[in-house]
């Protein structure tokens, strides 16, 4: 299998990445890995300031990573699809499997 990539997918590649470089967007992910919620359950969920969510949400819709929906006035976040669900997962084993 060929992985030669053109330098735009490389660099595609490499936004998505440093966006996944930050512990407080990979936890809003792992959350999100349970179940969709909105900014307000994430935020307490997590720990941190509803306004730091909205920042961090914002930048994984733009990356494609989550997808929002309306539900009356909220706007519940998920995954965006099952790419981003098994990169997440292959990521969180190897990280658990390199302190077994």
């Amino acid at each position: 299998m060929d992985h030669t990539l053109t330098e735009p997918d490389a660099a595609a590649v490499a936004e998505v990445m440093q966006g996944l470089a930050s512990a407080a967007r990979i936890r809003i992910l792992a959350r999100l890995l349970d179940a969709p919620c909105s900014v307000g359950e994430l935020a307490e969920a997590l720990g941190l300031g509803q306004p730091t969510v909205s920042n961090h949400l914002r930048l994984l819709r733009h990356l494609d990573l989550v997808a929002g929906r309306r539900d009356g006035r909220s706007v519940v976040y998920e995954l965006h699809d099952e790419h981003v669900t098994a990169l997440l997962r292959q990521v969180l084993e190897h990280v658990h499997h390199g302190r077994a």
